[in-house]
C-alpha cells in the first residue's frame, strides 16, 4: 500500500504539530503504507477521465470550486488541458503492479495441488514462496512459515501473523508471543520443544480478519505442514484456527478445553483449542481457563 507524504499538510509543509503528525504516521504503517510515491497527491478521478476520453457533457460542466470565479477553458474558446501528473522524485523506486491472482476457486485448487506435492516440510515452503494465488502475499513484507522445532510432539496454530511477525518472518514474536512463550515455560516447554505456524501464513493488511476466500486458499498448506510434522498433539491458538483445523462452530469460550481428534492424513492425533494470547492481553480474565488448558497440554504429553 502507498501513501502521498501531503496528505495532510499544506504547500508550505506540515501545519500540525509533531504529535499529530506522529499519529498519522502510526494509522498509515497500521494500515500498512510503506512508501511513499510523491511530494504532491495526485488526482486519480482526473487522470481516468483523462485516459478514457469524459464525454461531453461531463467536460462542460464546470466543477463545483470554479462556479462564479474564472470562465472555465470551455467558455473562454482556450483548448482543455488534460490533468497533468505531478512528477515523481529522481530517486523514487520504480512500481510495479503484480501480476492479478487467480479467482479464489481456482486458487483453492492449485493450493491443494501444490500442497499435495511437498515431500518435507523446506519443500513445501518454498512452494509457498512462490505460490501466487493469494492476494495477501502482494501486500505482506514476507512469508511467515513457522518457528521452534518442527520435530517436537506438540504443534501450536494460530491464525495469521501480525506487524511483528510480517517484519521478523516468524510467528509469535511480538507481545502476544512473548506471552505465549510464558504459558510454555510454565509447563516446561520453550521454542525447542515445540512446533508454531499460522493457518494464513501472511499478514493481512493493517491486522485485519483474513476473508473466508484468503483462509481456503492456505488452509491446504497447513494441512500439509501439520502432516508432515507429524506432531503428537495439536492445539489451536484462538476460535479461528479451532473452526478452521477443528471443524469446531462453538464460540472460543464453549470450544476450548476439549480434546477432539484431528487426522493429519497419516494418522489422528488428539487436539485442542485454547484462547489466543492476543486475546488474553485485551481480557486477563481468561488466564485463569487458559491455565487449565496448558495443564490439560501438561497431563496429555506426559501420559507418552
Amino acid at each position: 500500500m502507498s501513501s502521498t507524504l501531503s496528505d495532510s499538510a499544506d504547500g508550505n509543509g506540515w501545519n500540525g504539530d509533531r504529535d499529530a503528525l506522529a499519529d498519522i504516521l502510526a494509522f498509515h504503517l497500521e494500515a500498512g503504507v510503506d512508501v511513499a510515491l510523491g511530494e504532491e497527491p495526485v488526482d486519480r478521478f482526473a487522470e481516468s477521465l483523462a485516459a478514457r476520453g469524459a464525454p461531453a457533457s461531463l467536460a462542460a460542466q464546470e466543477p463545483p470550486h470554479m462556479a462564479g470565479g474564472a470562465p472555465s477553458a470551455a467558455a473562454s474558446g482556450a483548448t482543455a488541458q488534460p490533468a497533468r501528473r505531478a512528477p515523481a522524485p529522481a530517486n523514487a523506486p520504480a512500481i510495479i503492479a503484480p501480476a492479478s491472482p487467480p479467482p479464489p476457486d481456482v486458487a483453492a485448487l492449485e493450493a491443494r495441488e501444490a500442497a499435495a506435492s511437498a515431500p518435507d516440510l523446506d519443500a513445501l515452503r518454498a512452494l509457498l514462496e512462490s505460490f501466487e494465488g493469494c492476494p495477501l502475499k502482494h501486500t505482506a513484507t514476507r512469508l511467515v512459515f513457522a518457528d521452534g522445532n518442527p520435530a517436537a510432539r506438540l504443534m501450536l496454530v494460530g491464525e495469521a501473523p501480525g506487524r511483528d511477525e510480517d517484519i521478523e518472518g516468524k510467528p509469535f514474536v511480538g507481545r502476544s508471543g512473548k506471552l505465549l512463550d510464558r504459558m510454555l515455560a510454565a509447563i516446561g516447554i520453550d521454542r525447542t520443544s515445540a512446533y508454531i505456524a499460522n493457518v494464513v501464513p501472511w499478514r493481512p493488511p493493517g491486522n485485519r480478519t483474513p476473508t473466508p476466500q484468503e483462509t481456503a486458499i492456505c488452509l491446504p498448506f497447513i494441512r500439509r505442514q501439520i502432516e508432515l510434522a507429524n506432531p503428537d498433539l495439536l492445539v489451536c491458538l484462538g476460535g479461528p484456527s479451532a473452526q478452521t483445523l477443528l471443524g469446531l462452530r462453538e464460540g472460543i469460550t464453549k470450544a476450548r478445553g476439549r480434546w477432539v481428534d484431528y487426522d493429519t492424513g497419516s494418522r489422528t492425533i488428539p487436539a485442542l483449542a485454547t484462547f489466543h494470547p492476543a486475546y488474553l492481553l485485551r481480557t486477563p480474565l481468561g488466564k485463569r481457563m487458559a491455565w487449565r488448558d496448558m495443564l490439560a497440554i501438561e497431563a496429555r504429553m506426559s501420559e507418552s
